[in-house]
């Protein structure tokens, strides 16, 4: 995935310089109010995303059952916690069609040689 170009990076500091007043104004010199404000904000930005964890959740279900409980890669059985869902193409988010549910050493070797793409079968 390219980065971000100097005036795009530019822009996103803009940005941030902007919302950073706006919390400071809202919050009115209130430093528990401005600490709340930041931390709900930034994970409603992370819920753009990953989605929210009952989100994930429900399509790790999904997944459990289309993959009749076996890692997508390594075809061992999932464990009853600890399976992980992989994006196999991080910009195109947590759905169906862009996931696969991997046991944990299946995706810490996907995520150590950074290989994307990987189809289920």
């Amino acid at each position: 995935m390219p980065s971000l170009s100097d005036e795009h990076r530019a822009r996103a500091i803009a940005l941030l310089d902007e919302l950073r007043a706006a919390i400071d104004a809202t919050a009115a010199g209130d430093e528990a109010i401005r600490f709340q404000m930041r931390r709900y904000i930034a994970k409603r930005l992370e819920f753009d995303e990953r989605g929210t964890p009952t989100q994930r959740r429900k399509l790790k279900d999904q997944k459990v059952k289309y993959q009749k409980g076996l890692c997508a890669m390594c075809s061992q059985r999932l464990p009853d916690r600890g399976a992980e869902l992989h994006r196999l193409k991080a910009i195109d988010g947590y759905t169906a069609a862009n996931t696969m549910l991997l046991c944990r050493a299946c995706h810490e070797r996907v995520q150590a040689s950074d290989v994307s793409g990987v189809a289920l079968e």
